[in-house]
């Protein structure tokens, strides 16, 4: 791939790697920050609803779209497909995953338990300045709630979670974690939740920041837990209420603005 090749819209740093030469260095930094870049791109679309789940990818569609060949792009749904996020078939191309009810189940059941370990291992290792970080968002994500800006407020509440998981300092359940987040990532991004049950949603959040302010690790492994599971909750309710309006089975990942 010659630096042509990347767009300037997708490029990052450029700055040497100790023990190449400068151009050399650059080359493969811009190449590593387009790989990056793609591979969140195409997350954010699948997360986000534009590619469906279910839906085939069109290699030529993204191409054009991110100004890319077709070597970058492929690596990219690699990365996604080692993820759970994209089922690439030989002879096929790729489509994204389409967990059904039951595979979401599993995987919130083991989401539930990562999170909640997340939390007894945070509680007992957080900084006055780590907690002071989650202090600000959690404000930042109450502004968001009483907006009404879904979009945001997720992305704050992400932010959250991966805080409190980067300050257990535990590599394992870092990649235990990473390995189920993106496959139940576009279903929580796109279920449709009640009023009540997004204030529900904040309250838990309150008590998960004066647990951590505590040091209460037990109790915060026990409500990251079921937060998790009362948002699958609110999924399988989606879903049930969407199938029986529609008297057809639908996808979880699916339930898109409807």
């Amino acid at each position: 791939m010659s630096d042509d090749d990347i767009p300037q819209h997708l490029e990052a740093g450029q700055s040497p790697v100790a023990g190449l030469s400068p151009p050399t260095a650059g080359r493969r930094k811009r190449s590593q920050s387009l790989h990056k870049a793609l591979v969140e791109r195409i997350r954010i679309l699948i997360t986000e609803g534009d590619l469906a789940a279910g839906a085939r990818i069109s290699e030529v569609d993204l191409c054009e779209r991110f100004g890319v060949s077709r070597t970058p792009l492929r690596e990219a749904l690699k990365v996604l497909s080692s993820e759970g996020l994209v089922e690439i078939q030989p002879n096929r191309g790729a489509r994204v995953a389409a967990p059904t009810l039951e595979d979401l189940r599993g995987l919130f059941g083991v989401m539930g338990v990562l999170e909640g370990y997340s939390g007894e291992l945070a509680a007992t290792r957080m900084t006055d300045g780590d907690i002071a970080r989650i202090e600000d968002l959690q404000a930042q994500m109450i502004e968001a709630f009483r907006a009404g800006d879904r979009h945001t407020y997720f992305y704050i509440n992400q932010a959250i979670h991966d805080a409190i998981l980067a300050a257990a300092g535990n590599e394992a359940l870092t990649l235990a974690h990473r390995g189920v987040s993106g496959r139940i990532l576009a279903s929580r991004f796109n279920s449709h939740v009640s009023l009540d049950r997004w204030a529900a949603a904040v309250r838990e959040h309150d008590t998960m920041l004066c647990l951590l302010q505590m040091r209460r690790p037990i109790e915060l492994g026990q409500i990251m837990r079921a937060h998790i599971m009362n948002k699958f909750e609110s999924i399988e309710r989606d879903l049930k209420q969407v199938e029986e309006t529609s008297h057809a089975p639908r996808h979880p990942g699916e339930l898109i603005h409807e």
